[in-house]
């Protein structure tokens, strides 16, 4: 099973890690001390940074470290919980660095790369070439710091925090369903309207478990939600930017499939074989050659925007597409041009 299709999902939660409800005898006292007398092996400074970054709710309410805890107060503490093998390597990698400074590295990560250690991808991963890129800058304790992930055969935008604050107030934003992502994706179909949105709940397909299916049953799945637009217009398919309001597992794939209009070359959703025809030309074989160009989903993280944690200023990128998904955007003009 590779990163497409793991049953985890670890893009856009945070995790319940720890529950306490306050004994009726408790006298009052600051939450940091209170927790770091209740949890096992953590600091008190990392309980302070988890609540600087808005990680522990006392009743549901994000509290700072200083806060006096009650008798009868609900503390939940809530962290990013990226899963990941007891041991990572260090493998050397050449690594698409778009922005980095002492708190947040950004990445543009190429397709065919799985970010993080898995079933069966205990090497090769971005998270390994990180760790090589970092062995004599960070500790090994404090790597890895992954706040989200794109799967294996989608190119693009990526942040990683450099430390346990950055990663905390990094990973609420995507919690909050914050953080500005946009996606160019080429989908098959002429699709009806110039821009619409999906909206719905997303859970794993009863009948194939590697990957995700729509509802609008609110009880089966996560609620998911992307806008998108038309970019252009092919006829048998068309260019479009997605931009995510949640960050489900298989999103966009699962959101187009659902619609009628899978990625182009999508083979878990449909997409790698011809669904909608044109009579132009040797067509089946235009678009045998179309999948040899681009030979994974037509999917790319964009652009990427998220407030600063050091700063509180909002930063934002914006990367080229990658050659493939260029070629083939240039070969559907090319014979959109021939042929209609």
């Amino acid at each position: 099973m590779n990163e497409d299709n793991e049953v985890i999902e670890f893009n856009d939660e945070f995790y319940e890690h720890y529950k306490f409800v306050v004994d009726p005898g408790q006298s009052l006292m600051r939450i940091d001390k209170f927790l770091t007398q209740k949890i096992e092996s953590i600091s008190r400074t990392k309980i302070q940074n988890a609540a600087e970054a808005g990680c522990i709710l006392v009743n549901d309410i994000p509290r700072k470290s200083n806060y006096k805890v009650k008798p009868g107060d609900t503390i939940r503490v809530m962290l990013p919980h990226p899963p990941a093998p007891s041991e990572v390597l260090p493998e050397p990698m050449d690594l698409s660095i778009v922005y980095e400074d002492d708190d947040v590295i950004v990445i543009n990560k190429p397709a065919g790369i799985v970010v993080h250690p898995g079933y069966n991808n205990y090497s090769g991963t971005l998270l390994n070439g990180l760790l090589y890129y970092f062995q004599n800058v960070l500790k090994v304790d404090q790597f890895p710091l992954l706040l989200h992930r794109i799967d294996k055969n989608t190119s693009g935008l990526l942040v990683v925090a450099k430390n346990e604050f950055a990663q905390q107030f990094i990973s609420k934003q995507f919690f909050e369903h914050t953080v500005n992502r946009t996606y160019i994706a080429v989908v098959w179909g002429d699709i009806e309207d110039n821009e619409g949105e999906i909206t719905g709940y997303l859970s794993r397909d009863s009948r194939d478990r590697r990957i995700m299916a729509l509802s609008s049953n609110e009880n089966n799945g996560k609620y998911s939600h992307t806008k998108y637009k038309v970019i252009e217009r092919y006829g048998f398919a068309t260019l479009i930017e997605c931009k995510l309001f949640t960050g489900r597992t298989h999103q966009i794939r699962a959101h187009m499939k659902a619609i009628g209009h899978p990625l182009f070359n999508d083979e878990d959703y449909g997409g790698n074989s011809i669904i909608y025809m044109n009579s132009g030309g040797n067509f089946k074989q235009f678009i045998s050659n179309a999948f040899k160009i681009c030979p994974r989903q037509a999917l790319h993280a964009k652009t990427l925007g998220f407030i600063h944690p050091i700063t509180n200023d909002e930063i934002f990128f914006n990367s080229d597409l990658p050659l493939d998904l260029h070629l083939l955007i240039e070969k559907f003009r090319a014979y959109t041009t021939a042929y209609n």
